[in-house]
């Protein structure tokens, strides 16, 4: 499985992306996307799994939202009301539901300005 993230990018606050992550192979079940600023651990901050359920980190609920196209195999993050804080290199990671992270894209850069 390879996975291909791109969609990073300067952005001011208040403004808005959408990163994109596409999957080669098939058996992917869940989806998702970490965040690493700097200084501070990998964290992830949201999941789609297969059935259409979806989880977000406090820190980005309400204002990210992941979707999968499925003919496409692709997932997308819609981050809207970006904030400084926000600013990070994202990952895009994929799996099983016994090992939801297996699989992980290069990152792809996202700063927000104030």
């Amino acid at each position: 499985v390879q996975l291909q993230a791109s969609g990073g990018g300067l952005v001011q606050a208040g403004g808005s992306l959408r990163l994109s992550c596409a999957a080669s192979g098939s058996s992917i079940t869940v989806m998702g996307w970490s965040r690493q600023a700097p200084g501070k651990e990998r964290e992830l901050i949201a999941r789609w799994i297969s059935g259409a359920m979806t989880n977000y980190a406090d820190s980005v609920k309400g204002r990210f939202t992941i979707s999968r196209d499925n003919a496409k195999n692709t997932v997308y993050l819609q981050m809207n009301s970006l904030k400084p804080e926000d600013t990070a290199v994202y990952y895009c990671n994929a799996g099983s539901y016994l090992s939801p992270s297996r699989y992980w894209g290069q990152g792809t850069q996202v700063t927000v300005s104030s």
